[in-house]
């Protein structure tokens, strides 16, 4: 039987779109800004709606349902063709980190614009040596060789590569509800078949049952301040939750039966889940996992393209979380702050079984990706963007935890740092993803009280919150607040 709640939800459209705009009396002032808005000069926002319906392909789609047309950004704003400001939560897709159109970044490749866009690496130029060292310099030791990509796709597919060659198997496993990639190699690695199409892809490649402590078949603990509400369906014991090593036997069942005996190319993890909604792994997973995938020969690869770059706080890379040391790491997004870049780093003795064909990426690394890379590093560490992230983080991930406590249909809290997933559901016993058109109402109701956030999870169901690294706690208090408005189901009555 419906809740209250659900009930109350699905009241006509017509109610629903009188309590929105009574809400603007209620909701506060957002934070302040001092930054102001240039006029927008370009075409109508009819004409924009036109254009893209004749001339852009239809499967970009866009978000909500009158869609945004942003001319402008500031830090962890965003301003629409009106002037509006919007709080931006999801920066670009976990893309910008330390800020929309950041001064010193700007600056950076401003300058190196005026010296030289682009010459490719058949020439020597400074600035990729610069980045490759000190991008080296911020992961284990024996991680040194930097091949640079435009994108986390690029650089999963030339990882799928490197681990077949040196290895000399061709099998992968990665995990259900994963994301890696939607290039024709990388979409089988990619385990949701809301991604797929009807072609041919994932030969060799195996997908294991994903560990997921909230809708996994053994909840578990996490590493986060928030637990699952499964938590107590386990225990933890050194470090290591009880549930870990029953989801551990499954991937050893797909090692086992679908594998050739000892020929594993490589396994491939997020070290949370992005794209899938922020799923996390029970506590020692992750490590129990590269033990036995090393055990039957194959590469670790870990990749960072949503959690790297300090987003997760506590570490710059989210696979030190797990304690543990891949064989190859992929990179992108939060590396350029909204600029394509993306990297593979791996030892040099992967990186060897490169020379066995000749191979190029015309655009990795160019002078200006490589003088934004070298910037956003200095920046990272100048305002001790990381620390920020842990602490604002953890003030975000408690201050949703308590929406959870006040309304049944936010059933998980979840993530690290500036990570973080809010999953909703009919109710909170039977964990029902919460319908797509309740969603989007609480979706454009956030949006249209200037708070932009992110929509994912495999039914469409997370609040995906990655936002550029530069909020603070004001700006998580009038978020919180935006939420708990869209969240009251007594203004439908």
């Amino acid at each position: 039987m419906k809740s209250l709640w659900s009930f109350l939800w699905t009241r006509s459209s017509v109610r629903h779109d009188r309590w929105r705009r009574s809400l603007w009396t209620q909701v506060p002032s957002m934070p302040a800004c001092e930054y102001l808005c240039p006029t927008y000069k370009g075409p109508d926002y009819d004409e924009v709606v036109k254009l893209k319906g004749t001339f852009l392909n239809p499967v970009l789609v866009t978000h909500f349902s009158q869609p945004l047309l942003i001319h402008d950004g500031h830090m962890q704003w965003l301003f629409d063709h009106t002037g509006k400001r919007y709080l931006d939560l999801f920066g670009g897709i976990v893309t910008v980190s330390v800020g929309h159109c950041h001064p010193k970044v700007l600056a950076a490749a401003t300058e190196q614009l005026n010296k030289l866009w682009h010459t490719t690496n058949i020439y020597l130029h400074p600035k990729i040596h610069e980045y490759a060292q000190r991008l080296a310099e911020k992961l284990p030791a024996d991680l040194n060789v930097v091949y640079f990509v435009n994108s986390g796709s690029e650089a999963n597919d030339l990882a799928m590569m490197m681990a077949r060659l040196y290895t000399g198997n061709f099998d992968i496993i990665s995990l259900r509800n994963s994301y890696h990639g939607a290039s024709p190699y990388t979409a089988g690695l990619t385990a949701q078949g809301t991604w797929k199409y009807n072609f041919a892809n994932g030969f060799g490649i195996h997908n294991a049952i994903n560990p997921d402590p909230y809708r996994g078949l053994w909840g578990g603990h996490r590493d986060s301040p928030v637990q699952s509400v499964r938590s107590n369906e386990s225990e933890v014991v050194d470090g290591v939750c009880s549930s870990t090593q029953k989801y551990i036997d499954q991937l050893q069942e797909v090692l086992m039966y679908s594998l050739p005996k000892g020929k594993l190319a490589a396994f491939f993890a997020e070290s949370i889940q992005g794209v899938g909604g922020t799923v996390q792994y029970p506590l020692g997973y992750l490590k129990k996992a590269f033990e036995l995938v090393r055990s039957h020969g194959g590469l670790c690869v870990s990749d960072e393209v949503q959690t790297g770059f300090g987003r997760t706080g506590e570490h710059f890379w989210g696979f030190e979380g797990h304690g543990v040391v891949p064989d190859i790491v992929t990179m992108a997004k939060g590396m350029g702050n909204g600029f394509p870049i993306a990297a593979v780093v791996t030892t040099s003795a992967v990186a060897k079984t490169m020379s066995q064909a000749l191979h190029f990426n015309t655009f990795g690394g160019n002078p200006v990706a490589s003088a934004v890379g070298v910037s956003v590093l200095e920046v990272l560490e100048e305002e001790k963007t990381q620390e920020k992230a842990l602490e604002v983080g953890t003030y975000f991930l408690h201050s949703l935890a308590k929406l959870r406590e006040e309304y049944p249909v936010v059933g998980d809290v979840r993530g690290k740092g500036l990570m973080i997933g809010m999953e909703m559901v009919q109710d909170s016993t039977s964990r029902t993803p919460l319908s797509p058109h309740l969603m989007m109402q609480i979706w454009d109701t956030c949006k249209d009280h200037g708070v932009l956030l992110g929509k994912g999870g495999f039914h469409g169901n997370v609040f995906r919150i990655k936002p550029p690294m530069c909020i603070n706690r004001d700006d998580v208090d009038f978020t919180v607040t935006v939420l708990r408005q869209a969240l009251q189901p007594t203004n439908l009555l």
